[in-house]
């Protein structure tokens, strides 16, 4: 799938604009590698994932286990419908620092690594900045999160981190250990769609 050459990846989308649910993700050099779209008006979250800019190439999909709910497991599938794992909120205790549990497969009850939220200090100082007014509008320069996804042994894996923007909101993606190309995939799906839970949380 992807080669350590091409880290890192660089996440983008727009937060004033008619298609707020659409995140792109290039490589390095770049290159496209996907294209993220929410689908909008559904009881249950549904997300596709293309391989291209025009959205007629899915390669993935994320679909939601209940009607929206903040305890709710996302489970990923290919365009064959192949089981390819999930990402669930560890409930009440991401109420302060988020913490994500990524599973292996469907069925699978314990998890095979996690996200972890750096600082949770930053999310609150954030919320408070942004209700200044006018100058809470520049809120996207100053308080910058960033995540560290491990496996369960404790081993770092990627390192997620937001930097600064105004008119979009971009994140950087580091490889700091090797991956095989399934646990690749995993963890790249999950830490889409923890952007897209988080962002909801400011």
């Amino acid at each position: 799938m992807l080669q350590p050459s091409q880290y890192p990846l660089h996440i983008s989308f727009k937060i004033w604009t008619l298609s707020p649910n659409r995140v792109s993700v290039t490589d390095n050099q770049g290159k496209l590698l996907f294209v993220i779209r929410q689908k909008a008006f559904r009881l249950k979250e549904a997300i596709i994932v293309y391989g291209d800019e025009q959205l007629s190439q899915p390669l993935y999909e994320i679909r939601a286990d209940r009607i929206i709910d903040f305890s709710a497991r996302y489970n990923f599938s290919d365009t064959k419908g192949s089981d390819l794992g999930g990402i669930k909120r560890q409930g009440l205790r991401s109420l302060w620092s988020a913490k994500y549990d990524i599973f292996n497969r469907l069925a699978a009850t314990t998890s095979m690594m996690t996200i972890q939220e750096d600082d949770p200090w930053i999310k609150v100082l954030d919320a408070l900045f942004s209700e200044i007014p006018i100058v809470g509008m520049f809120t996207g320069y100053v308080f910058n999160p960033s995540y560290t996804l491990a496996r369960n042994s404790g081993t770092n894996v990627m390192k997620l981190s937001k930097i600064p923007g105004f008119l979009s909101r971009n994140f950087t993606i580091q490889k700091v250990d090797q991956l095989d190309p399934q646990e690749e995939i995993q963890a790249i799906l999950s830490i889409l769609m923890m952007i897209f839970l988080e962002r909801r949380r400011g």
